[in-house]
């Protein structure tokens, strides 16, 4: 045991180490097929036979913390750990292709099967980009693959990188910046410490091109991928996303999530596509934004366990319920039986004249305007992030944005639970055929403070959606799932905006391609609220 792994076992609140004796292997070459070599370390519980493997890919290295919580912490409960460092990180050799881990993970596994410690099958766990990988073999790791645990991801991250056809500009910026600085620099302290003054600064600069540049003194070739590739069908994305194969895997599978995290909602369709094919897995929403040590401490006192059932063949006793989700707003842990829970009943909450927010069907009135300038764009406020401040804030301040409408529900006259999907369903115009709309839903206490509760954006583009013969565009999206209590006495809001920048990357209005837009024009936007076009929030209600 070590000073660190010590104090991540308390405060994680793990299971007891089963020892403390634990042998540690480093640099172990792997061999590609094409000549490249990676490097992985293998940690296991001395004298013990044929103990449990798992297998952790990650692009972070495989010492310190990340050594710790996914090798030591592991293996002083019984596990075998191979962590390896995925291409062109850590020593490994190659060069870094982000998402693309397929062929080098399938070679992975078959040189585990050629070791002598090789127990006969394995398990993966790790999250994030370590979940990525995870979806990679999946489908054709074979039999031997006993077993999934994966936190904070999804099976692919091209949705993620253009959300709601928005370039995810602050997740992006932040994770090359990471990426090309982590070798040199303490971890720890970039992810405690990621708002820098430079990257903040940057985010203002046109065009998009030069930002990798700027921040690192050299272009990433996967960050300008990123920026050339954005158009949907892309052939660049074949191959680095898996979500077509979530329907083919049978083993065990425990998904861990968070209300703000980024990769929310791609999960959650993972989730339903392995509900959808006959698959039971476990899946647990707290809380968490991507970056949230809670999650971190959370995910390994209860994935342990788990993989710990999955080994003795008992993961039908791990917990009753299949579903563990956290109410917000009432603080509380709720066991339900599926996702979205059975029974929940769809409730349109429309847009009124006045600013009013209210079930009724709104009356005739003339629609709301305001003007979104790309020059200053509406900034985003807390909200999923990769890293930085994603956990709820009041949202008073944006409020008072000339570029930002709010519409506001009465009093609620007793608790209202809504868990489940929200959508939102407006009827806007715009003199821009480029432009976007967010929208978010908040909880607005007895003081008038405004704690945002999830949202989402929508790019339009021209044709998509289609104009009505009034002009009026009828735009549907998903808001991220939520489960949150709005208490007696709170009001709900709704918020419409053009942007939520630099979390999305402004919209030019002017239709350039993404990595050489400079030119900034502003946007004239009309929100509508009358019986022909009733705008409305949609909610999934279980109160």
């Amino acid at each position: 045991m070590t000073i660190l792994s010590r104090l991540m076992s308390r405060m994680a609140h793990l299971p007891p180490a089963e020892t403390y004796d634990v042998l540690a292997e480093r640099d172990l070459k792997v061999p590609m097929p094409d000549g490249m070599v990676l490097l992985a370390d293998r940690y296991a519980p001395r004298g013990v036979e044929n103990p449990p493997l798992l297998l952790v890919r990650s692009p972070y290295g495989r010492r310190g913390i990340f050594g710790t919580a996914y090798g030591r912490l592991f293996a002083e409960r019984g596990f075998q750990v191979v962590m390896q460092s995925i291409r062109g990180t850590f020593g490994s050799g190659g060069t870094l292709s982000p998402f693309d881990e397929h062929d080098d993970g399938l070679a992975t596994v078959a040189w585990l099967k050629q070791q002598p410690w090789y127990p006969g099958s394995f398990l993966t766990t790790g999250g994030s980009y370590l979940g990525l990988v995870q979806w990679a073999i999946a489908r054709d790791a074979g039999s031997d693959l006993n077993g999934m645990a994966i936190q904070e991801s999804a099976s692919e991250f091209r949705s993620q990188t253009y959300t709601g056809g928005a370039y995810a500009l602050d997740a992006t910026l932040s994770w090359t910046d990471l990426v090309m600085h982590q070798e040199h620099m303490n971890l720890l302290r970039s992810l405690l410490f990621p708002a820098s003054r430079r990257l903040q600064l940057l985010f203002q600069h046109l065009p998009l091109r030069d930002l990798d540049k700027l921040a690192e003194g050299k272009h990433a070739a996967f960050f300008q991928e990123w920026l050339a590739h954005n158009e949907p069908g892309d052939p660049y994305w074949e191959g680095r996303g898996f979500d077509q194969t979530v329907q083919d895997i049978s083993v065990p599978v425990h998904l861990m999530a968070g209300w703000y995290d980024i990769f929310l909602p791609w999960q959650l369709r993972d989730y339903r596509t392995l509900r959808e094919h006959g698959q039971r897995p476990f899946l647990t929403i707290g809380p968490w934004s991507h970056t949230s040590p809670e999650l971190s401490l959370f995910s390994h006192a209860e994935v342990i366990p788990w993989l710990q059932a999955v080994v003795r063949g008992e993961v039908e006793q791990y917990r009753k319920e299949r579903v563990r989700i956290f109410v917000t707003g009432a603080s509380v842990w709720r066991d339900l039986s599926d996702w979205p829970p059975p029974g929940a009943r769809a409730q349109r909450f429309h847009l009124q004249s006045g600013r009013g927010l209210a079930p009724d069907l709104p009356a005739v009135s003339e629609p709301d305007h305001y003007r979104y300038d790309p020059a200053d764009p509406t900034p985003s406020v807390a909200g999923p992030l990769l890293m930085g401040k994603a956990q709820p804030t009041n949202n008073r301040a944006l409020e008072t944005r000339a570029d930002v409408l709010t519409y506001t529900s009465t009093p609620q006259e007793q608790d209202l639970e809504v868990i489940g999907p929200v959508q939102a369903d407006l009827f806007v115009q715009s003199n821009r055929e480029h432009t976007d709309f967010f929208v978010r839903l908040c909880d607005v206490d007895q003081k008038g403070i405004s704690i945002n509760v999830c949202d989402a954006l929508l790019r339009v583009t021209p044709g998509n959606p289609a104009r009505s013969p009034d002009g009026t565009l009828h735009l549907t999206f998903d808001l991220w799932p939520t489960a949150h209590c709005f208490r007696a006495g709170h009001r709900l809001r709704v918020q419409v905006s053009s942007g939520a920048h630099p979390r999305y990357a402004r919209n030019p209005g002017s239709g350039e391609p993404l990595g050489t837009a400079t030119n900034l024009l502003v946007a004239d936007q009309s929100i509508y609220h009358d019986p022909s076009h009733p705008s409305a929030l949609i909610l999934s209600v279980t109160s």
